[in-house]
């Protein structure tokens, strides 16, 4: 009789899902490089790896551990209590047999299926009814009311004999399941990476106060359209960012010096509009984004020991409200006009005058992101770490595009100031930029 079927699927989910993905999510963090360590070789440009792209390696980990759980899974504590194994009256030391056996009636069902006319061709009658009669017996064996271990064991040496001697080579090994096993886990994450969603880690402080380094994002790339695969076209062309998109496109700006690198930034001006920024604030066609003082912010950039300063506000443009900050004795004046092309959208970092961004490319010219350089927008921070190497839990699953938040260590007083000016957001209709004067 089997066990009820909630402990077993209990079982199964915590010790081939929960528990593979928490060593999974641990390797990941323990394989996080130490300050000034540099990807050398060996185990060394293994943790850059694990640690740029943290997701598919994370993937590939759960499936080996969920592989090794499951080769151990009779020796896992309550196993016996589940039934695995088959037949509860199986004893402990036959389970892995019993079901190894039941695996066996299946494949060789699969095999003559799939190979009927070759076998028929090279294996003779009389080796074919050999095979039958020895997997009937095995069948008995296991069927029996009452089993017998003897004639199980018996039963089941004599039909792997036979089934490896005459159908052999149509087998697939132990070592050859494995490899496929990872292989499909691979594939998959490579299709999500490519497709779907994207792993981000943020290197610098150009977003702050929204985005944090060390944040660790995910980013849809199905936003403003599927890509057709091993290009830069999409499916759905006509899907641009909207004003006050934070997304993830391939540097613009032809430097040698920085092939295919990421950024990260907010999208401030689309196609059409003229764009200047005075002392940080933009201006779209003459229309001033508005904002709100929040107060004077104190926050560490990367190093703890270094104290910078400066105003925070929150901007509102479109449907969006965000933080923005100006750090003290930084550039004051007025950049622009700017002009946005067709097939492009200007970009600006939430933190404005610390920023490589629209402003500063092409030798300081200016210049906008390429619709195809656009890889998708900011999803949510699914882990985030902290100066010292420790996770900082406030952080995790803070959306990039939801409501403006500071670190939890923020004073009050700005914590109210945010709340105050989010009280008094004015409606879209005076958050949305006027279209460009033909």
């Amino acid at each position: 009789m089997q066990p009820p079927k909630l402990p077993r699927t209990l079982f199964w989910a915590v010790w081939f899902v929960l528990v593979p993905l928490a060593l999974a999510a641990l390797t990941v963090w323990a394989l996080k490089p130490g300050a000034g360590e540099v990807a050398a070789s060996g185990f060394g440009k293994l943790r850059f790896i694990v640690q740029d792209q943290p997701v598919p390696s994370g993937i590939v980990l759960f499936t080996l551990y969920e592989m090794l759980l499951y080769h151990f899974r009779y020796y896992l504590p309550f196993a016996a209590n589940v039934g695995l194994g088959g037949r509860a009256d199986v004893p402990p030391e036959l389970r892995r047999a019993y079901e190894q056996a039941a695996h066996l009636l299946d494949e060789v069902e699969r095999v003559r299926d799939r190979n009927a006319k070759a076998i028929e061709r090279n294996v003779p009658r009389s080796a074919r009814d050999k095979l039958d009669e020895s997997l009937e017996s095995l069948k008995a064996a296991m069927d029996e009311k009452e089993f017998d271990p003897e004639a199980f064991q018996s039963s089941h040496e004599a039909a792997v004999k036979v089934v490896e001697r005459h159908l052999g080579r149509w087998r697939k090994g132990e070592l050859r399941e494995y490899a496929e096993s990872i292989g499909v886990a691979v594939g998959v994450a490579l299709l999500l990476r490519a497709f779907v969603v994207e792993a981000f880690k943020i290197p610098s402080g150009s977003m702050l106060p929204t985005l944090q380094i060390q944040d660790h994002i995910f980013v849809n790339k199905f936003s403003y359209g599927p890509t057709v695969p091993f290009t830069k076209n999409r499916v759905l062309s006509r899907l641009p960012p909207s004003y006050g998109d934070v997304m993830v496109f391939e540097f613009p700006d032809p430097n040698p010096q920085n092939p295919r690198q990421d950024f990260i930034k907010r999208a401030i001006a689309l196609p059409g509009d003229t764009l200047s920024v005075e002392a940080g604030h933009p201006i779209i066609n003459g229309w001033r984004v508005p904002s709100c003082f929040v107060g004077a912010y104190e926050f560490h950039e990367g190093d703890e020991t270094l104290t910078k300063r400066g105003d925070l506000f929150v901007e509102f443009l479109g449907e969006y409200s965000y933080l923005t900050l100006f750090e003290d004795d930084r550039f004051d004046g007025r950049q622009g006009p700017y002009q946005v092309e067709p097939g492009e959208v200007w970009v600006l970092g939430d933190n404005r005058n610390n920023s490589s961004d629209s402003r500063a490319w092409f030798g300081g010219r200016g210049g906008g992101v390429p619709f195809p350089n656009i890889k998708g927008r900011a999803l949510f921070v699914w882990m985030s770490f902290g100066a010292d190497g420790g996770i900082t839990w406030d952080r995790l699953l803070a959306n990039v595009m939801g409501r403006p938040r500071l670190p939890k260590e923020a004073p009050q007083a700005l914590v109210a100031g945010i709340q105050k000016c989010l009280a008094a957001r004015p409606p879209i209709s005076e958050t949305t930029p006027p279209r460009p004067k033909n």
